[in-house]
C-alpha cells in the first residue's frame, strides 16, 4: 500500500491515478470525508487527515510501503514559515510511522535556499525530510504546464497569453501527467538511500511555444504579452494574491530570469513523454467541460 498526499491537487492526483493504473494499492489522504467519492470508486483506500496534524498523518502512513509527500502551494501568510511548519510535521509523521521510503515533490532549482522565491520553500522541505525515512527520493520537476491553465480562460477569450517569463526563454517545463507517472514508477522501484531526480518534459519550452500550442488547439492565433516586472505586484494584487505570497511568487520568476531555476549537477535526469500540445489540449477540454 502506497500513501499519496494532495490527491485532489495536480501532482498528487496524477500520482494516485498512475499507481491505480499500475494495479498498486493506494491510500489517499484527504481533508474531508465528502472528498472521498471519486477515490473510493477507483478502488483507493481513504484516510482523513491534515498535513498539519501529525497524529492523523502518522496513522495514515503507518504500515505503508512508501508515500508520495508534498507541501501544498502557499495561499496566504508567510510561505517560508509555512514551509518550515509543514516540513517539520511531515518529517515527524514519517519517523513515527517508521515509513520505509518516500518520494517528495520538490522542484528544479530547489538546491538553492534563496534567490528562487517560492521554490526556496522546497529547499526547506527537502532539508526536513532528508533522513526521515530509510530511503528518499526528491522529485524535482520543472514548471508545470498545467499552471498555464490558471490563465487559460482569458487566453481562450482574448487570444493573448500573459507571461511573467520572457516569451522566448526556454525553461524546464513538464506536464503533471508525467510527474504523476514518474512519481508512481519511482515509488514502485526498489531503492535505498537518498536520491534527487529532476524531471523535464520531452524538451524545454518557452511562453511562445505555449502560445503556439494554444493556437493549434484553438485553431486561431494566440500571441504572448510579456508582463514587465514593475507592474507584476499590481497584477497579482488585482487577482487577490496576498502580498507575502505575491513576493514569493515574483521571486520565483526573478529566479527563472536569472537562470537559478535550473538543473543541479550530479542529479538524475529524466524526461517525460507528454507533449506540450497534448497537455494544453487537456487544459482547454477541461475548461470547456468536455
Amino acid at each position: 500500500m502506497y500513501v499519496v498526499l494532495g490527491a485532489n491537487g495536480r501532482a498528487g492526483g496524477e500520482t494516485a491515478q498512475a499507481l491505480i493504473e499500475l494495479g498498486i494499492p493506494v491510500r489517499v489522504v484527504l481533508r474531508r470525508p465528502e472528498q472521498a467519492g471519486r477515490w473510493t470508486r477507483l478502488g483507493a483506500d481513504v484516510a482523513i487527515g491534515s498535513i498539519e496534524d501529525v497524529s492523523s498523518l502518522t496513522a495514515a502512513l503507518r504500515d505503508a510501503s512508501g508515500a508520495f509527500l508534498l507541501s501544498p502551494p502557499p495561499a496566504s501568510g508567510d510561505p517560508y514559515s509555512r514551509a518550515h511548519e509543514v516540513g517539520s510535521a511531515l518529517a515527524q509523521a514519517v519517523r513515527e510511522a517508521l515509513l520505509p521510503k518516500l518520494v517528495a515533490l520538490s522542484s528544479i532549482g530547489a538546491q538553492h535556499d534563496k534567490g528562487t522565491g517560492v521554490i526556496a520553500t522546497l529547499n526547506s522541505l527537502e532539508k526536513h525530510l532528508e533522513g526521515a525515512a530509510r530511503s528518499s527520493i526528491f522529485l524535482r520537476p520543472g514548471y508545470f504546464v498545467e499552471t498555464w491553465g490558471e490563465i487559460a480562460p482569458a487566453v481562450i477569450a482574448d487570444g493573448v497569453l500573459p507571461t511573467f517569463v520572457e516569451p522566448s526563454q526556454k525553461i524546464p517545463m513538464v506536464s503533471t501527467i508525467d510527474v504523476g507517472r514518474t512519481a508512481a514508477r519511482l515509488l514502485a522501484e526498489d531503492f535505498s538511500g537518498n536520491r534527487i531526480v529532476e524531471l523535464r518534459g520531452p524538451q524545454d519550452w518557452s511562453a511562445n511555444d505555449v502560445a503556439a500550442a494554444f493556437s493549434r488547439v484553438l485553431g486561431r492565433s494566440v500571441e504572448t504579452a510579456f508582463v514587465p516586472p514593475e507592474i507584476r505586484t499590481a497584477v497579482l494584487a488585482q487577482e487577490g494574491v496576498p502580498p507575502e505570497v505575491a513576493r514569493a511568487l515574483l521571486g520565483m520568476y526573478d529566479g527563472i530570469a536569472s537562470g537559478r531555476v535550473e538543473h543541479e549537477q550530479g542529479t538524475e535526469q529524466r524526461r517525460g513523454s507528454v507533449s506540450l500540445a497534448e497537455a494544453i489540449e487537456r487544459i482547454v477540454l477541461t475548461i470547456r467541460g468536455k
